[in-house]
């Protein structure tokens, strides 16, 4: 890779790395994992980035490696440390009860096959259109819409049977 190739790529990693960490939190769960699954992901784009001729295809290059990663990882039942499931009590201003939904939310996320959790993570936390998801996960635009359908159904029930156990 050339010299400006090298600075284009810094440039897109310092530009979007928070909004791709964000991404692979969502699909493996994990703080820890995200940063691996990050870190994969840019050293791969990094090994192809001069065969990446579109640099708006970019950081959707870097989304479908982190998902075809994550579902490789847990194909292969990845484990490394896991921290833990609740930490200390701490004092929180008002946020608590957003913080707590959407951490309610990624837990249920978890609980989902991984291919409807990287249909959902993708489709409505990244906001791309199925025709995005479909071309990034290879899958059709049907699958896309049936994996979000079963998905979201599934998260729905989820949530009625914890709000019902209340």
């Amino acid at each position: 890779m050339d010299q400006s190739g090298e600075q284009r790529y810094r440039e897109f990693v310092g530009a979007r790395s928070a909004a791709l960490l964000r991404t692979a939190y969502l699909l493996v769960g994990d703080r820890g994992r995200a940063e691996d699954l990050l870190q994969t992901a840019l050293v791969k784009t990094y090994v192809a980035w001069d065969r990446i001729k579109d640099p708006s295809a970019t950081e959707a290059y870097v989304r479908r490696v982190m998902a075809t990663t994550a579902t490789s990882w847990w194909r292969r039942r990845w484990s490394a440390e896991r921290p833990v499931v609740s930490l200390p009590d701490s004092s929180v201003a008002d946020a608590s009860g957003a913080l707590a939904d959407a951490d309610e939310m990624r837990r249920l996320l978890l609980t989902l096959p991984v291919r409807q959790r990287a249909v959902l993570v993708l489709r409505y936390y990244d906001d791309m259109s199925e025709a995005d998801v479909a071309e990034m996960l290879g899958i059709s635009r049907s699958a896309v819409s049936s994996y979000a359908a079963r998905g979201l159904q599934a998260l729905r029930q989820r949530m009625g049977k914890e709000i019902n156990a209340l």
